[in-house]
């Protein structure tokens, strides 16, 4: 028998060991380093030297014995480079040899892309105390900083307590080898698959299937650093349902993610719209329902240059009618967030996940955020924002947290069952010794599952949609008359009359009306509008303004008896809207929308006046 050899490779992504025998082919041999490198035949050279001399050919007749390679020993693989000298293929794949082993190729977000191409580092002006040297010198007084530097973030005001996460990254890829082998594990609490040695949970486990004990920390890093509403509108529009009603409210916020330049690598998530989902609200509850057009609210925004960055939600007593004062409850002395509160971020943080190429299975943490509208100090509306860390999304998706019902700022770790195996969770306080100890998590105070967030409005307002004196109804707001039909279409429309058709347009409540609604759905024939809104460009706006749909629409809207100035001005290709009449008619009496052609409601079996 022959006695199987290991032979190991090394190349630019790590050391790998190939098992072989002394009488095996070179050619047998390159095969399985293609395979193990996940190379094609010719995608790589092998060299029995660093300095790529002895380089190994694939042969049929000679055996790695005849070679004189061993067990043990060492090679060298470097792929090939296509174009350019071998120097330029080994810097390329160390730029991009930040991708761990065997990870799958991801695209990142745009505002990753950037960040990853930016230097990030904190330059410094020469002091003019403590430096010694001349203009074109640097010494430890005025030379860059590093992004994650945390005497620099103590020091800023207010201090950071959390390096932005791209900072983290660089923290992680600044050592000698550049983060070769950096991967970012995603925490699992479940039970490895495919162990064989005994019999599945809860009649055996071991080991190797055995999740690893969490012990809570401090996550240092956060993956958005600052929440910015683009105008003040916006919150008060959402924060009008609370006024009226005394109920809480919930919204998903729609908006995208840019760069934030007070902290070295920092990322923004700027809002510029709230979509309200359908929900029973009271004074202390909410429940979100099923929502069938949630598919259809992403892919509009999608089409406008948006994405769902987070969620809001109300947490509003009044105080003082007269004074427009409200309860200061969330504070250092109850709760931040509550435990429900937080397993619901998380959720809504394990459905986003942020695309990583660091990670083995292409994401790691999210972007997600959570905004709370709440009273503060001074008695009056803020908003507060928050993400929780990673152990937190990883115990909420293996269903291991649990919130108690008398405390809202506990959590409770589940206990081992026979249906689902638990891991141990730890967290570390300090006893009345001063001593630092270890407790179990049961129950579990949530601060050691948040992450603060500053949730900021600009000095300068910014409007990605138009604003109105007398906007366009919210979705789903039914229980406060406010209802989205072709009356309240045609109530906004006579009311703005501006000639730019782009602000008359541009409503985020309105274009999804317009695709969402259950008479004439404009799902398919919509995306030059929304390319027209997107883009701010009044030209491809007054385009499809001509269109069959636009004159339909308003031809729709005059069935419900509302006067639309310049309603005949405005039709089909640029012609009278009276064309349109012989499509559909509404009933003056149930006003139900009839196809052409018919002399009486097919509703009501009325005849047509």
């Amino acid at each position: 028998l022959l006695t199987p050899q290991i032979i190991r490779v090394q190349s630019p992504e790590g050391v790998k060991r190939i098992t072989a025998t002394k009488r095996e082919t070179v050619a047998t041999f390159l095969k399985k380093v293609a395979k193990e490198f996940g190379f094609r035949n010719n995608g790589f050279s092998v060299y029995t030297n660093r300095n790529r001399t002895g380089e190994i050919t694939a042969s049929q007749n000679k055996s790695l014995n005849l070679l004189k390679i061993k067990h043990g020993d060492m090679l060298f693989l470097y792929p090939s480079s296509p174009a350019g000298s071998s120097s330029e293929t080994m810097d390329t794949s160390a730029s991009q040899g930040l991708r761990p082993v065997g990870a799958p190729q991801v695209v990142e977000d745009e505002i990753d892309q950037y960040l990853i191409k930016q230097d990030g580092k904190i330059y410094r002006n020469r002091d003019q105390q403590l430096c010694r040297h001349g203009p074109l010198g640097k010494c430890v007084h005025c030379v860059p900083l590093e992004p994650f530097d945390e005497d620099y973030l103590n020091h800023l005001e207010p201090p950071v307590k959390h390096m932005s996460f791209h900072a983290y990254i660089r923290k992680l890829t600044g050592g000698a080898d550049k983060g070769k082998f950096v991967a970012l594990e995603n925490i699992s609490c479940k039970i490895k698959s495919g162990c064989e040695g005994h019999p599945p949970w809860p009649e055996g486990i071991c080991t190797k299937c055995q999740p690893s004990a969490i012990t809570l920390n401090r996550q240092k890093y956060r993956h958005v650093d600052n929440i910015m509403f683009e105008n003040h509108t916006i919150a008060d529009r959402f924060l009008d349902f609370w006024r009226k009603t005394g109920n809480q409210h919930l919204g998903y916020l729609y908006g995208r993610y840019t760069e934030h330049k007070d902290i070295p690598l920092g990322i923004r998530a700027e809002v510029a719209a709230i979509y309200e989902p359908p929900q029973i609200g009271t004074q202390n509850s909410l429940e979100i329902l099923e929502d069938p057009k949630a598919e259809v609210v992403d892919e509009i925004a999608a089409k406008l240059g948006l994405r769902k960055v987070g969620w809001i939600f109300t947490d509003l007593v009044s105080e003082d009618t007269r004074k427009g004062t409200v309860r200061y409850s969330r504070n250092k002395d109850t709760y931040y967030l509550s435990a429900e509160e937080c397993i619901t971020a998380g959720n809504f943080q394990n459905q986003q996940p942020n695309i990583c190429r660091l990670s083995p299975d292409g994401h790691f943490g999210s972007k997600f955020v959570t905004v709370v509208a709440t009273g503060g100090p001074d008695n009056q509306v803020h908003f507060e924002g928050y993400q929780v860390s990673n152990q937190c999304m990883a115990l909420v998706r293996d269903e291991c947290l649990l919130p108690c019902r008398d405390a809202p700022e506990l959590g409770y770790a589940k206990e081992s069952s026979s249906e689902q195996y638990v891991p141990d969770v730890f967290y570390k306080d300090i006893d009345k010794f001063g001593n630092e100890i270890t407790q179990l998590a049961r129950p579990l105070p949530v601060e050691y599952l948040i992450i603060d967030i500053t949730t900021t409005f600009p000095k300068d307002p910014v409007y990605t949609f138009s604003i109105s004196q007398n906007p366009f109804p919210i979705e789903n707001r039914d229980v406060l008359g406010e209802t989205q039909d072709f009356h309240s279409l045609a109530t906004y429309l006579s009311q703005n009359t501006s000639s730019v058709f782009l602000d008359i347009i541009s409503d985020f409540h309105l274009l999804l009306f317009l695709v969402t609604n259950e008479v004439m759905p404009l799902r398919d024939s919509i995306s030059l509008l929304l390319e027209a809104v997107r883009t701010k460009n009044e030209e491809l706006a007054q385009t499809w303004k001509k269109s069959e749909q636009w004159a339909t629409i308003e031809q729709l809207c005059s069935t419900v008896g509302v006067q639309i100035s310049g309603l005949q001005e405005y039709g089909a290709m640029g012609g009278s809207t009276h064309a349109v009449s012989a499509a559909m008619w509404g009933c003056q009496h149930c006003t139900f929308m009839n196809q052409p052609g018919t002399d009486h409601c097919e509703m009501c079996s009325l005849p047509r006046t």
